[in-house]
């Protein structure tokens, strides 16, 4: 057991050398660059993943993940997985801390049941879902994720950290399907989270509505204060992604023929509101044609036309 102790305490000075490292490599560097691109297509990313030399050996990794097997210290797991999540923002390390069998390792702290110990795992596998070959094998745990985002405190970084990797991992319709459950709980997050919440959220649901496959349950689903976020006054980050989320279902509600599926839907469904000539939403719509942002009105055009 000492000797086993003794290992941790020894990965641990790693992983306080290399964060520390990286901390200075990346304050350095933000003076050299300007903004960097999104990794991924679709809605931005809040991750990027830029592609360097200055990456980490795979012997230092291999350390960090065997860290996190060894040690029950919350304090060294937090920094083992900041560690991590900071040196998979390098493209190469996402390849190697998947040999390493890495993904399955941060995927355990899912478990966890200290808060800050979850949200950095998520963070990590939120840096290391910008890779395609790594998404295949994160998807495993996103019926976790969204439960984690379902039990987290409202607005809190825990349930913010959830959301930004089901952004990632809705991207592609791929895995859309795992997170069908959990709608009606994005959608309850309009109504009761703050603007951080709520823009982060629409994330998931923008890539959500651009599937077809999932325009029915969206569609059927309630969210009362919906309209409110179609106002003129709101967020521009809020109403843009609002509006797509609108223009995507209405557009998978022409190519099905509204006309041969209403009879589907509640009255008070999200369908009704959006997708049945609703009075309210028409004149929310007629506002916003006098919005002074360009892609605003695009949307609202993109809408009424469709």
């Amino acid at each position: 057991m000492g000797e086993r102790r003794g290992a941790a305490v020894r990965a641990a000075a790693v992983v306080l050398g290399a964060g520390a490292c990286y901390c200075l490599w990346r304050l350095a560097a933000s003076g050299r660059r300007g903004p960097r691109a999104a990794a991924a297509p679709g809605p931005p990313s809040d991750n990027s993943t830029p592609v360097s030399t200055h990456a980490m050996d795979a012997d230092a990794l291999q350390k960090l993940i065997h860290l996190l097997q060894v040690t029950d210290d919350p304090l060294i797991q937090e920094q083992a997985l900041i560690t991590l999540s900071n040196s998979a923002a390098f493209s190469v390390n996402q390849d190697i801390i998947r040999n390493l069998d890495g993904l399955s390792v941060i995927g355990g702290m899912l478990s966890d049941c200290i808060p800050k110990v979850k949200e950095k795992a998520l963070n990590a596998l939120n840096n290391l879902s910008m890779n395609i070959k790594n998404q295949e094998e994160i998807q495993v745990y996103i019926t976790q994720v969204c439960g984690s985002v379902e039990s987290a405190p409202l607005n809190s970084d825990l349930q913010l950290a959830g959301l930004r990797l089901l952004t990632n991992m809705s991207v592609t319709s791929d895995y859309h399907h795992k997170m069908i459950n959990s709608i009606p709980y994005f959608l309850r997050l309009l109504s009761e989270g703050t603007e951080r919440t709520q823009i982060q959220v629409l994330k998931v649901l923008v890539n959500l509505s651009a599937n077809s496959a999932m325009t029915r349950h969206l569609l059927r689903a309630q969210v009362p204060s919906l309209l409110l976020l179609f106002d003129t006054s709101i967020n521009r980050d809020i109403l843009l992604r609002a509006l797509v989320f609108a223009a995507n279902l209405k557009k998978n509600v022409k190519i099905e023929d509204s006309a041969g599926i209403q009879d589907q839907y509640s009255e008070d469904s999200i369908f009704f509101t959006l997708c049945r000539g609703s009075t309210p939403f028409a004149q929310k719509l007629g506002s916003l044609l006098h919005h002074p942002d360009t892609e605003v009105k695009e949307q609202v055009v993109r809408i009424l036309t469709q």
